[in-house]
């Protein structure tokens, strides 16, 4: 009798490869080959990835490019499911996937506090100008810079899911007043003390915007040349979801005349954020590099649960003691 064939995994989430000696015992013990693909830069694109999952059964992956090309590979060959490190799947082509029959897993609302932490400390860095101060201090001047109170202003939250409820919760604490927009509404009590409004209320009447949404096709440069005019003169830009959310080079021109007083970007609209951007040019800006669940306790859970769930779908792990969440 032919044995059956060894279960075979891709895993290119950067997260994952830099952790999977701490975990490849768990692969070995369910007879799982675990295929970890050097490589440069953030993610991987759809050459590469076509190239990689021809012969594999199921894929956890970071932001690389799957579009319908890359699925259609993969289900030429054994795939059976795809898997995403994190929330994100706009770089799944999610359509073709339904249509091949390849489910596509997230997992949802797993580092909300952790991203909304990131979204606080860009916001506090811009507004108190933490970084500029620390820079002049280590090239030894002794600089104090005035900054921008938060209580009593207004935060308004594009997002209202759990990352959003999240920053929500943080700038109530800091003595702001909340005011959000998402596509739902919400439920009786699901974001308490937050003022659910249409999005040109919250652009129109925030003192600083934080955006904590999806990004889609009917979102992308939601924040354009005509929404950043919108808003209050001075405002405060904050973005920890996705780069094409916000049009770089209308937020340049807006941070040129001073319309937009400052940004903290954890996303762009390339990433890495190429050496030519016009971004670079604003000392009022603070970059971090698309970091909002890099804590030690977020990593460790979502590689744990996107392992598990790649155990499940392999029939290797029938009791999880959760529901993946199934996107497509």
């Amino acid at each position: 009798m032919r044995a059956a064939p060894v279960a075979k995994a891709l895993l290119t989430c950067r997260h994952l490869q830099k952790h999977f000696p701490a975990f490849k015992p768990q692969y070995d013990a369910l007879g799982v080959e675990a295929r970890v693909p050097g490589f440069e830069g953030q993610q991987l694109d759809t050459a590469a990835m076509r190239a990689l999952i021809a012969d594999v059964d199921a894929v956890i992956a970071g932001d690389d490019a799957i579009d319908a090309s890359v699925i259609e590979a993969g289900k030429a060959g054994r795939l059976k499911a795809i898997i995403k490190w994190g929330v994100g799947t706009d770089s799944i082509d999610k359509a073709a996937a339904a249509r091949l029959g390849v489910p596509v897993f997230n997992t949802p609302g797993v580092f909300a506090d952790e991203v909304a932490d990131l979204a606080m400390a860009l916001l506090l860095g811009v507004v108190r100008r933490t970084h500029l101060m620390n820079s002049a201090i280590r090239a030894g001047a002794w600089t104090r810079l005035e900054g921008r109170t938060l209580a009593g202003k207004t935060a308004g939250v594009i997002g209202l899911g759990s990352i959003g409820q999240g920053i929500a919760r943080r700038v109530q604490a800091f003595g702001m007043r909340a005011i959000g927009y998402d596509v739902r509404a919400l439920a009786a009590g699901e974001a308490p003390g937050v003022r659910q409004a249409p999005l040109d209320a919250v652009l129109r009447e925030s003192d600083a915007v934080l955006l904590a949404c999806n990004l889609t096709a009917e979102n992308r440069h939601m924040l354009n040349e005509a929404a950043l005019a919108a808003m209050k003169p001075g405002v405060v830009i904050v973005n920890v979801s996705r780069g094409p959310l916000i049009d770089e080079a209308a937020l340049a021109a807006a941070l040129a005349s001073g319309a937009v007083a400052g940004a903290g970007l954890d996303v762009f609209e390339a990433e890495p954020l190429p050496a030519d951007s016009p971004l670079r040019a604003f000392d009022q800006c603070v970059f971090t590099a698309h970091a909002g669940s890099s804590t030690e306790e977020a990593i460790a859970r979502i590689n744990q649960m996107t392992s598990d769930i790649l155990f499940h779908v392999l029939g290797k792990k029938p009791d999880l003691g959760f529901t993946p969440n199934r996107v497509a």
